[in-house]
């Protein structure tokens, strides 16, 4: 489920797999559903808090697959900042799963994201999702809140 408003910036509240259809795939898609959502809003998402440890799997899963993905294409230097605004992931969710699959380094006060090549093809072939999204087929207007 999805709120329209979120102060929190969930972009998620809810997901409910059931078990015949659990291991799927489902849920990352719906993730990656809600992240495109966020895109067309314009706005950073994050899933609601808190959060359990299954849909921390799930959720840490999707974000590597997709930064992974940005990082290939972009090898060099690439800021939180700018893998936030391409993703619509918090910083503070790329820097946790980052810091969880160790690929960052705190260094003279920043962040420092290390992916050894080795590293980017084993995660990025493990961690590919079974369903894409394709933007493209999407067709949605974010909700507009009334002037009055």
């Amino acid at each position: 489920s999805k709120e329209k408003h979120s102060s929190e910036e969930y972009n998620l509240a809810c997901i409910l797999t059931l078990p015949c259809y659990q291991r799927k795939g489902y849920g990352k898609l719906m993730i990656a559903f809600s992240y495109e959502l966020s895109k067309r809003e314009k706005k950073l998402g994050t899933p609601e808090r808190p959060i359990s440890d299954l849909g921390l799997v799930s959720y840490r899963s999707y974000w590597v697959y997709a930064l992974l993905e940005i990082l290939q294409k972009h090898r060099g230097n690439i800021s939180i900042a700018e893998l936030s605004d391409m993703t619509k992931f918090r910083t503070d969710d790329i820097v946790k799963t980052l810091q969880a699959f160790n690929m960052i380094r705190y260094f003279g006060g920043q962040h420092s994201i290390y992916v050894s090549p080795k590293t980017l093809e084993t995660y990025y072939t493990k961690a590919k999702p079974n369903w894409v999204i394709d933007s493209s087929k999407l067709h949605w207007t974010p909700h507009r809140e009334r002037v009055r």
